[in-house]
């Protein structure tokens, strides 16, 4: 495997792993505001983004590859309201899909197929995530000010279940 390919790789996991952490803080933050369904949403997404880590991780492995893991950075955001921990989430999903882009443009410099269409389920995984993160901002701008349906929110956010990401799932 391409050194450089690798090394983006494995920083991956590491930004995976952040991005757990970053989303049980939101998670916190939510639940000490009373918004349980929005808890619930961000604790889902901290377990789908270890997850991602893990696809990572053995991914690594499957190539032969050593796994070097770093230290996660502690979340530095501070919310002044419901919005915020939205609009973060969305800016983090942006950076995160500019780390997936990084690797497959790696990956396709250094003509590792492979690791482009491992990657392609990612790529496909961002959309979705910046698609739910800008419905979550659109939601809560347009409803989040009205008690009763921002307690509407709350519930449908409740109701979502964990799935293990396919590539887990078929491992």
């Amino acid at each position: 495997m391409d050194e450089k390919v690798y090394e983006l790789l494995n920083a991956q996991i590491n930004a995976e792993l952040y991005s757990a952490y970053l989303y049980m803080s939101f998670a916190d933050y939510y639940e000490e505001e009373g918004l349980d369904g929005y808890a619930n949403w961000y604790m889902i997404q901290a377990a789908e983004e270890r997850d991602h880590a893990l696809i990572f991780r053995n991914y690594l492995h499957d190539n032969g590859q050593h796994v070097s893991l770093g230290a996660i950075a502690q979340p530095d955001k501070t919310f002044e309201n419901h919005l915020d921990p939205l609009l973060a989430g969305l800016e983090h999903e942006k950076l995160v899909t500019s780390l997936i882009n990084a690797i497959y443009g790696a990956a396709s410099e250094a003509n590792d197929y492979r690791t482009m269409k491992f990657l392609d389920w990612f790529i496909d995984e961002q959309l979705e995530e910046e698609k739910n993160a800008e419905d979550m901002i659109t939601k809560m701008k347009l409803f989040g000010s009205d008690a009763r349906s921002l307690y509407e929110l709350n519930q449908e956010y409740a109701s979502r279940v964990y799935n293990t990401p396919s590539p887990l799932a078929n491992a």
